[in-house]
């Protein structure tokens, strides 16, 4: 059979059954991906004849003497398609792994189509941008700029890697060929509680190609945790690589190495497993009663109450919650709830190992290849110089990637087989799997005066951590940050994270803020309207202000600096800006118009150990070289790492080489989440570029014998008295001398500042059909000075979209027996071109007072506002009270029916 990709032909057989996904990555061109398998994210899209076509859902056979295009044959980076020129300068992707699928399906467009984006782009997935950004590619609208030597911060330049990913050479971390690589799957369990009474495995070693099946008997017997932090103490060790007790309907059982992906499926099939199913228990309230299943055993010294399947709880309170309310005129108290959601980042996790120079390599997923690295030297007792782990470009996290859920197995195959082995999760298995946002149930009670001043505070907070408790205990702690948004002399908090035989939850964008703040924004709308004041202003009469404590259940001190006002000039700007905007459109009588607000403040980075390393070094061929451990995955903290390194230099960011995520190439970075990539890595990067621009104007001064205070950078050169002199002669003069112009520099996570923000919503709702539509949408942001305005526009998008995902279209349902029941894309149902609106961004003028180049990081934050600023535009426009998310239509039209009471402010 003939095939022709990319204008080369192949005379190659696909197998029977295999999609055209498949066959073409087989033969090299790894810029078509894999997001769902199944048709519905558009990453696979190539052209077949000029059409474009879901290469996964494709028979390869079906190509046979036709033109397959794929991305790497639409341009080269040398010359790009215009399509590809247009992504690049917008720029239309944030981690880039929808990147080709996007620009592969718009190349096709008519003039026609370019004014019907919703349909054109319907096929087509993206989690990170908010598709605004693609919009503006799409219609050739260009923001990136070039910045001048120095003046790198504050410049919309492009990211370092803008067009390898338009053009599909970026790399992922599947994007590889490995001779001998053999292939993982991995049985999971069909049942939520049960002990294993046997495994046999004599079919499945039986199935050719098949070489390993591995059971709870044949790993390491070590308690860790999957969750990522640099102190590990903050988790609970209650998990195994793979165990003899199944806590959750979809644990791996199993895992089959064989020389093919069918190979090891097949082999999974024929496992035999014997289970003795136990009772089960999924809603956290019932798992604290007397009585309930107990997930683990009562001497595991990591659960704070087995017996009530606790892993954790907090309590504190100051002042007196009894005297706050019995001041109060006016009490407020309703329950709230948030359910599970899931990333859908659309890299799934993936790992591949191989021994080279009897060490172990592992390329992985990750938000943080160091601390994979110290979990995997643990768990097999490695040396450190025995293991390197290392990330290629990351296709979307949002804290999915904060646990080791992939790289454990693949490191054991590895070490028992000698051959590379290759572990990449199912769409299925990302939903069934990995974890999830914490599902809450929050009880919020407020207390007021008549004009709105704050007398009491109370949150009871019950957090569904799943089966194990990874991330369970750091949610919780931090949601508890969300009653200090308030000015109140009484608070009482009062939580519990507990075990479930659900699907573990973990690391989630907003990390234990975007629950709580769904119920306390909404408490404070309603409590509002009992007062008869208008919300906005109740906010701005009862927001913390600098100098004000935010301590939030207790008087101990904390390394939390609050010094700006940034909060009420968010709440100021989306006020103003829902003033000003009218609906824009003619409703009829059955839409209901309303308008919402919500607000919240975000440290900048978590409270426990975060640390960072960064390397600057003056290469050999007068090229900057800047190593950090934190990994790139549409963050952009790749882009401001290098702008903060030109500025510090007095350079051009094209002028600074960047390596990262490799523990063999680069220094110890806890990991790129909570913003920490840029508040703490970014640090790290100025200090250490800071100080090699100290040592070459000192070297420099001694070298023409001028004062060092006449020295300044210049670009590839240093200019001391008037004399330039090339960076290239400075090395020259420092070789023979033994002289090195590198240093490297630590940051850590403390300090802290705050970052603020603020959302507004003007909304339509349907009477009749409970559909919603969004009007206008405007978030205001405390951001610090901004390094990169268009990354930072693109940050708040994105996470505007994840939050109207979380409030409205997003489901993860399980049906009585924990299992879920929409494991896909199609059903789970992210957001799609046609359901963002464009967000308007508005930015405070400030600075931050210990952030790299007075910057806050701020892509973790902006998600948290969204939800209850949504669900207080639906109270406003129907008068009806939703306080359980997500807000679907039929949700809607159920109550909005039964309750025809005239809108409320």
């Amino acid at each position: 059979m003939t095939y022709t990709v990319n204008g080369r032909t192949f005379d190659e057989e696909p197998n029977p059954g295999q999609c055209l996904r498949t066959f073409v990555r087989s033969l090299g061109h790894h810029g078509v991906k894999k997001g769902c398998d199944a048709g519905d994210c558009g990453a696979c899209t190539v052209w077949l004849d000029g059409d474009p076509v879901h290469s996964c859902i494709t028979p390869a056979f079906r190509a046979e003497g036709r033109e397959v295009t794929t991305i790497e044959g639409l341009g080269s980076p040398d010359d790009l398609h215009p399509v590809q020129r247009q992504f690049r300068d917008a720029p239309g992707f944030q981690c880039g792994f929808c990147t080709a699928g996007m620009i592969m399906t718009s190349a096709t467009f008519t003039d026609a189509q370019k004014q019907d984006l919703p349909r054109a782009l319907k096929g087509n997935l993206c989690r990170c941008t908010g598709y605004r950004a693609i919009e503006d590619a799409v219609n050739g609208v260009a923001a990136i700029e070039v910045a001048e030597p120095g003046r790198a911060v504050g410049t919309s330049v492009g990211a370092p890697a803008a067009t390898d990913v338009v053009t599909g050479r970026a790399r992922f971390t599947m994007d590889t060929e490995i001779e001998g690589l053999l292939h993982m799957k991995v049985l999971h369990s069909p049942h939520a509680h049960a002990r294993i009474v046997s495994i046999d495995k004599t079919a499945a070693l039986a199935v050719p190609g098949v070489h390993r099946v591995y059971t709870w008997e044949d790993v390491p017997r070590k308690l860790f945790t999957t969750a990522i932090h640099t102190d590990h103490l903050v988790d609970p060790d209650d998990t195994y690589i793979l165990d003899d007790t199944v806590r959750f309907a979809g644990q791996r059982v199993v895992a089959v190495v064989a020389d093919s992906i069918g190979a090891a499926e097949e082999g999974c099939r024929k496992v035999v497993v014997e289970y003795d199913v136990l009772p089960a228990v999924f809603d956290p309230e019932e798992a604290m009663a007397e009585g309930a299943p107990q997930l683990h055993g009562s001497d595991d010294p990591f659960v704070r109450d087995p017996v009530r399947n606790i892993l954790l709880e907090l309590h504190g309170e100051v002042g007196d919650i009894d005297a706050g309310f019995a001041e109060a005129d006016v009490i407020h108290e309703g329950t709230y709830f948030t359910p599970r959601v899931q990333h859908a980042h659309l890299e799934t996790h993936g790992s591949i190992a191989w021994m080279e120079d009897g060490r172990l390599h592992v390329r992985t997923s990750s938000q943080s290849p160091s601390i994979a690295k110290v979990k995997l030297a643990h768990l097999f007792d490695l040396r450190p110089d025995q293991l390197r782990v290392f990330c290629e470009r990351v296709g979307g996290a949002f804290g999915g990637k904060q646990e080791v859920i992939s790289e454990d197995l693949v490191a054991l195959a590895i070490l028992d087989l000698g051959r590379p082995v290759s572990l990449e999760f199912t769409r299925e298995e990302e939903f069934t799997t990995a974890s999830p946002r914490h599902p809450m149930k929050l009880t919020i009670k407020l207390g007021a005066r008549a004009d709105g001043t704050l007398t009491a505070f109370q949150v009871r907070n019950v957090s569904n951590t799943g089966a194990y408790g990874n991330h369970g205990g750091e949610t919780l702690f931090a949601a508890g940050a969300a009653i200090s948004t308030y000015r109140c002399l009484n608070k009482k908090f009062d939580a519990y994270s507990v075990y479930t035989n659900t699907v573990p939850s973990g690391a989630l964008r907003g990390y234990g803020m975007t629950q709580p703040a769904f119920a306390v924004e909404s408490a404070i709308h309603e409590l509002a309207v009992a007062l008869g004041i208008d919300p906005v202003e109740l906010r701005r009469r009862n927001i913390v202000r600098p100098g004000d404590s935010l301590v939030a259940i207790e008087d101990g001190p904390d390394d939390v600096l609050f010094t700006e006002d940034g909060l009420g000039q968010c709440i100021d700007l989306v006020d103003a800006a829902l003033g000003r905007t009218g609906n824009g459109q003619v409703l009829g009588e059955d839409w209901l118009v309303g308008v919402g607000t919500a607000c919240g403040l975000h440290e900048t980075a978590p409270p426990t150990e975060h640390i960072s390393e960064a390397w600057a070094t003056l290469g050999d061929d007068g090229v900057y070289e800047l190593a950090v451990g934190t990994v790139e995955f549409g963050e952009g903290t790749s882009t401001a790492h290098v702008q903060i390194a030109a500025t510090q230099l007095g350079t051009t960011p094209s002028r600074v080489r960047l390596v990262q995520s490799d523990t063999d190439r680069t220094g110890f970075d806890t990991g790129a989440f909570a913003s920490a990539g840029l508040f703490v890595a970014g640090n790290a990067v100025s200090q250490a570029s800071g100080a090699l621009r100290t040592r070459l104007l000192a070297f420099a001064a001694a070298h023409t014998g001028a004062d060092v205070a006449s020295c300044s950078m210049d670009d590839d050169g240093v200019l001391c008295d008037g004399t330039r002199v090339p960076l290239t002669e400075l090395l020259d003069a420092a070789r023979p001398r033994g002289i090195r112009f590198t240093v490297a520099r630590k940051a850590y996570g403390s300090p802290r500042s705050v970052v603020s923000n603020a959302h507004g919503f003007r909304i339509a709702v349907h009477r009749v059909t409970g559909e919603i539509r969004i009007l206008y949408s405007v978030q205001a942001t405390d951001a610090g000075v901004i390094i990169n305005p268009a990354q930072v526009r693109g940050q708040i998008e994105g996470g505007v979209a994840q939050g109207i995902g979380f409030v409205l279209t997003e489901n993860f349902h399980v049906d009585e027996n924990g299992v879920m029941t929409n494991p896909n894309l199609r059903n789970y149902r992210i957001p799609t071109f046609a359901d963002i609106p464009r967000t308007e961004v508005l930015l405070v003028d400030s600075s931050d007072s210990v952030g790299p180049m007075r910057a806050k990081g701020m892509a973790e934050c902006c998600i948290n506002p969204v939800a209850p600023a949504l669900a207080n535009a639906l109270a406003n426009a129907t008068g009806v009270r939703f306080r359980e998310l997500p807000l679907t239509p039929e949700r809607i039209y159920s109550r909005i029916g039964e309750n025809r009471s005239v809108p409320t402010t």
